[in-house]
């Protein structure tokens, strides 16, 4: 017999549960099973398998090499089948659905306020937001982890439909007390030999920040690498280095008066937010309606919630001065 006569869904639901907690009581109560029960279904999994998949250890269990394989497939497989439950529910009158969406940190400022807009206008939909830095969220598309994408740059590694949504005016910026702040002709070339505080290697920001210097001719020095825009505002904040950051993730700070834009020309710098999605993949009904929404709505929503944090009225708290066109490159 094979596994795919004598297995069922049941059963590697049971499996993918178990696998992720690394515990079956915690796995049954999950699933509201009996611990027995529960073992059962592992136990005739493990025989259609014909191979062990979990081996028990002192603090709970761990997966077999057949077991490390079967889950990486297992979530796939039940992707899957949660989207075709989903599909078909909607042909009985119920707009429902998982929406999989993946963004990158900067991206937290705005999209749970859009998220929750959407969210109120399909109560039937459940979300599921992964938020990272750029590569791990090109990751989790390309393996099919999320559906959509929110990036800046659209990724070029992989063959994907990319549209533009709404405004994400970025800035180098300052603490006022900052000496570049008060020096005379600031120029790109005076900002490279400036320590600048930056995101690690496979953020958006780092990139798009090291194409601004490798435009001009110039090597980025720098001064501190971070995980966090947060870590970098604090840092920045505290004097230690200019900062490269999306205007919409430090809005109260540059109202507080913690930050500033430096005085550099063509600075800010209007990028956009784009939407993505895999070229060759159908999208399914609730993650091409809330592209749909993002498309007409984003911008808007976007600008509503930047306001209501900043407490600024909604153009200055999004624009702050930015340039109309998308300079990615300041004068030198």
């Amino acid at each position: 017999m094979t596994l795919a006569k004598t297995a069922n869904i049941k059963q590697l639901i049971t499996f993918q549960k178990v696998a992720r907690l690394g515990n079956v009581s915690l796995a049954a109560e999950e699933l509201f099973l009996s611990q027995s029960a529960t073992s059962i279904q592992l136990s005739n999994l493990e025989e259609a398998v014909g191979t062990k998949l979990l081996s028990r250890t002192g603090r709970g269990i761990r997966l077999t090499e057949a077991g490390e394989v079967l889950y990486t497939l297992c979530e796939r497989v039940l992707n899957v089948w949660q989207e075709i439950s989903d599909e078909m529910e909607s042909y009985l009158g119920d707009f429902t659905g998982t929406l999989r969406i993946g963004a990158v940190t900067t991206a937290e400022y705005w999209l749970p306020h859009v998220l929750v807009n959407f969210a109120n206008a399909h109560p039937k939909v459940k979300l599921k937001l992964q938020v990272a830095n750029r590569d791990e969220v090109v990751r989790c598309l390309t393996a099919d982890e999320i559906d959509l994408a929110v990036m800046g740059r659209a990724p070029q590694e992989v063959r994907v439909k990319s549209v533009s949504f709404a405004d994400n005016p970025t800035a180098f910026l300052a603490a006022p007390s900052h000496v570049l702040m008060h020096t005379p002709g600031l120029n790109l070339e005076t900002l490279a030999h400036a320590q600048m505080l930056v995101r690690e290697k496979g953020s958006g920001a780092r990139a798009s920040l090291e194409r601004i210097f490798k435009h001009a001719g110039l090597k980025l020095s720098i001064g501190a690498e971070l995980s966090s825009n947060e870590s970098i505002k604090q840092m920045c904040i505290a004097g230690l280095g200019p900062a490269y950051l999306s205007l919409q993730s430090c809005l109260l700070e540059i109202r507080a008066g913690l930050l500033s834009v430096l005085p550099l020309a063509n600075n800010p710098m209007n990028r956009r937010w784009n939407v993505v999605h895999l070229e060759h993949k159908p999208l399914s009904q609730v993650a091409s309606v809330f592209m749909d929404h993002l498309i007409r709505h984003g911008q808007a929503e976007i600008e509503e919630q930047l306001a209501m944090m900043s407490k600024l009225p909604v153009a200055q708290a999004v624009v702050l001065h930015s340039n109309p066109a998308e300079p990615e490159h300041p004068s030198p």
